[in-house]
Order: structure tokens, then C-alpha cells, then sequence
């Protein structure tokens, strides 16, 4: 029985971890790494194990640094089956044909770049294309439907529970056969934050022998929702009344429909304009908005009690979809008053970085961000109070005013994360991931009764040695 760590190890994204028993090779995840140029080099690389060597793939959720590199681990061998539940299925062909068409365009930029400094031979290649993305569809297989067991073969069983981090997230316990028992390895995927609009809280774990678990806010603690939505529509209003714009960087899974959500409710209990132009610049937020409607199984009582009674949670007057290019150059001729909401979250790419351009340089607009933004991003330079930005090779002044908001966040707080792990028993190993290197340690020392490992990149450990 063995244990590796392959991705989001003293890091916040590439999510990827390899179980082995029984003879079967069993990998949690399977994501990108987001952030600077040393994270796409590091996509490039080896996964540090065999991918034509996997059996399964068991996929916890659909942001992209969880299940971002599958299309390259079938171009690289991978003939295994992926289960996740329907609605990550769904919002997986989503992501990953967005992400495709990202680094199309991003290899075509670098390749027109390379012919212009003489350089005709550096044709830059894609981290995978469209193709590859449609051909690693046909390994999605079975879907898992929370706390349901799916049998793995004769010695391991996986089930999901909610996650309660986006729709169809899910934390998977796998229960294996050893030495006339059964032990329980938990992977925690990304955990949500409690008392959030739409989907579910996080389902309470079972006990388990070990815990592999996120850390991303492992460190602090989220401003509540009362105040945190008293904040942003005090934003809104502010903006709107000098006269600028509202630029939301925001996540097109979860992030973008909880916006809408609470924008709809402040609109409605009087607490913004009755009229405001919301414009949700995002095809892919769009996309997985339709995509919400369609898995009620996920959503919390309030919810459905909102579609119950024929309204949509998502809807409202001032609410402008922008699919096409065109429409989404025509909003920066919008002078004021405006709420765009784009992606991405942390500014690596997509229509966010073209509004940023036209907005940043102006005193009248506000930028808001909604959640994490890692080392290295364009939205991480600017929260940390950058002068001047480069957007498309041109220096753009930081103007705007800019706020973060942390109470949107779709991640667990350090109290939250640590209420979870308490309810899993007394494991007697707790593997930290998914957290910046200077975090996990403060986070590791909030932990009682388990032994503490905070694995490096492609570490091994054999759990025979533990049982």
C-alpha cells in the first residue's frame, strides 16, 4: 500500500496524488498548475509516474487545478477510467475545452512572437489542444452519486461525500482491505465554506486512518456573510454614485453564480439600484450557469425553494450575458455605472485582463476581488499593492481603487478546516496539500493527535509501514 504525492505539494495548485493497492494505481485528481512561468514549465514535466500505469482516476471536483492536465495524462498513455459525480462531469468537458482554447491561443501569440524575432523554427506547441480534450471524454465512466460506495475491485471501495466547494465537489474516502480489516485513507479535495448560497455545507467525514487534506486558507479566518455583503454592495453603490465601474475578476464555477445570486438579492431587498447593468462577461461562466440549473441534487434548501417557487436565482433585469467577442469589447465603452463580471479569477487569462486594461488606469473605477489569487498572478500583483502592471506588453498604472473580500471565498477558513479534521477521529496520519509552503506549517500546529506530514513534490511513503 502506497502513497505519492505528484502535484499541489508546498503549493496551492496541480492537484495530483497516486494511491496504490491491491495492484491497482488509483489517482486523486489530476490538475493544472496556475501562476507564473515557472508553473507552466512545470505542467510540461513528467507526472512522475507512468500515466499508461493508472487504473482510476477519481476526480474530487472541476477547477481546472484539479482536473487541468487530464487531456495531457491521455495524450501521455492513460487508458484508465475517470468517475466523478454527473455534475463534475459536466462542468470537467466545460473547463477543460475552455483551457484548451486558452492555450491555443496563447501557443499561437508565442509562436507569431518567436517568427517576429526571426525565430521561424520555435513553433510553440499547446499543452494539449481541442483534440485532445475530446479525447480524453471518452474515459469519463461511471458517476458516482454521494454516499453511495462504488467498488474499485475485490479489495478497495470509493465513496464521495459533498465537499460543499463548488457543484459536484466532493471529498472521497477510500475504504481498502489490509491484514483482515479495512482501513479508510480520506482525500478532503477543496472544502467549502459553511453558511454559502446555492449548494450545500460540507458533509460531515467519517473517522479514518488517514486524512489527506487542503490548506489553502490554513492560516486565517473569513470575514462572516452579513458583513461581507454589506461590504460589497457598499462598494456597488460607492462606484456607481462617482460615476465608475465595478470589475469583478471572479471564477466562472461557483464564484460567478454566487455574484449573480447576491446581486439579485440586493437588487430585489433594495439594497442597490433597481436598476443596475450587471454584465456576466464570461461564455464559460454562462455555460456552467446553465449547468447549475440542472443539478438541483446539489443545491441547499434555499435554493430550491427559490426555483420551487418560479424564480430563477440567477436571474434579474439588469443581467446582460455576453457570449460574443464583439459584445465584450462594447462594454469598455461603458463610462460608469456598470458591475463585469469576468474571468479569470486570478487574471491569468480570459476577457478579465482586456477590462483590467481599459480600467485600471481610471480613479472612478473599483476592482473587487472574490477570492484566492496565488503567488505569482496578475490578480496577486495587484492585491499586493503593485504601481504598475504589464497587461498585454503595455505598463498600465494601478489607479482604481481595489478591495479583496474574503467572505466570498468558496474555501474553508483555518477554523473550518480544522472543525472538519477534528470530526474525522484521531487519524493517525494527516498529509497537508493544497497550501502555500508558509501556511501549512501554522496550520500543521493547530492539529491535535495525528502525526503531521507535509510532503514535497513526487515524495513516497509506504503505509504498509504504518499499519
Amino acid at each position: 500500500m502506497k502513497l505519492e504525492f505528484h502535484g499541489a505539494d508546498q503549493n496551492v495548485t496541480g492537484s495530483c496524488h497516486l494511491f496504490e493497492a491491491h495492484g491497482k494505481k488509483i489517482l486523486i485528481d489530476c490538475g493544472l498548475y496556475q501562476g507564473g512561468r515557472d508553473m507552466d514549465e512545470e505542467n510540461t514535466e513528467p507526472f512522475g509516474f507512468d500515466p499508461a500505469s493508472i487504473d482510476f482516476l477519481l476526480l474530487t471536483h472541476a477547477h481546472l487545478d484539479h482536473c487541468g492536465r487530464i487531456p495531457l495524462l491521455v495524450k501521455r498513455g492513460f487508458t484508465g477510467e475517470i468517475i466523478s459525480t454527473a455534475a463534475s462531469c459536466e462542468l470537467a468537458r466545460l473547463v477543460l475545452l475552455d483551457s484548451a482554447h486558452l492555450q491555443e491561443d496563447e501557443a499561437r501569440y508565442k509562436s507569431k512572437k518567436a517568427s517576429r524575432h526571426g525565430h521561424k523554427k520555435n513553433t510553440v506547441e499547446p499543452l494539449y489542444n481541442t483534440v485532445d480534450v475530446l479525447n480524453c471524454f471518452g474515459f469519463f465512466g461511471r458517476t458516482a452519486k454521494y454516499k453511495q460506495p462504488l467498488k474499485i475491485n475485490g479489495g478497495i471501495q470509493a465513496t464521495f461525500i459533498d465537499a460543499g466547494h463548488i457543484l459536484g465537489s466532493a471529498s472521497i474516502v477510500l475504504e481498502v482491505e489490509h491484514k483482515s480489516t479495512t482501513r479508510k485513507i480520506l482525500f478532503s479535495g477543496d472544502l467549502g465554506y459553511t453558511h454559502r448560497a446555492i449548494i450545500r455545507d460540507p458533509a460531515t467525514p467519517p473517522h479514518v486512518d488517514i486524512v489527506v487534506m487542503e490548506t489553502t486558507y490554513g492560516d486565517r479566518l473569513h470575514k462572516t456573510l452579513k458583513p461581507t455583503l454589506e461590504e460589497f454592495y457598499a462598494i456597488v453603490n460607492k462606484t456607481v454614485a462617482k460615476g465608475g465601474n465595478v470589475i469583478i475578476p471572479s471564477f466562472a464555477l461557483e464564484r460567478a453564480q454566487e455574484l449573480l445570486y447576491y446581486l439579485r438579492e440586493g437588487i430585489n431587498n433594495s439594497l442597490l439600484p433597481a436598476y443596475l447593468p450587471v454584465f456576466l462577461d464570461s461564455p464559460m461562466a454562462i455555460s456552467a450557469t446553465e449547468i447549475f440549473q440542472r443539478h438541483p441534487e446539489c443545491f441547499d434548501k434555499e435554493t430550491c425553494e427559490i426555483f420551487k417557487s418560479g424564480q430563477d436565482p440567477f436571474m434579474f433585469s439588469g443581467l446582460h450575458f455576453t457570449r460574443e467577442t464583439a459584445d465584450s469589447m462594447a462594454i469598455n465603452n461603458i463610462a460608469g455605472g456598470a458591475v463585469i463580471i469576468a474571468g479569470s479569477g486570478m487574471c491569468t487569462g480570459g476577457r478579465i485582463k482586456h477590462h483590467l486594461k481599459h480600467s485600471l488606469w481610471n480613479r472612478k473605477n473599483t476592482i473587487v476581488f472574490v477570492g484566492f489569487a496565488a503567488y505569482g498572478t496578475l490578480a496577486r500583483r495587484i492585491v499586493d499593492g503593485a504601481e504598475k502592471v504589464k497587461i498585454f506588453g503595455e505598463e498600465i498604472p494601478v489607479q482604481a481603487e481595489t478591495y479583496t473580500i474574503g467572505g466570498f471565498s468558496a474555501h474553508a477558513d483555518q477554523s473550518e478546516l480544522l472543525a472538519w479534521h477534528q470530526q474525522t477521529g484521531n487519524p493517525k496520519t494527516t498529509f497537508l496539500v493544497h497550501g502555500e509552503k508558509e501556511v501549512m506549517p501554522i496550520f500543521a500546529k493547530k492539529l491535535k493527535n495525528t502525526q503531521i506530514e507535509i510532503p514535497v513534490l513526487h515524495q513516497q511513503y509506504n503505509l504498509e509501514e504504518w499499519f
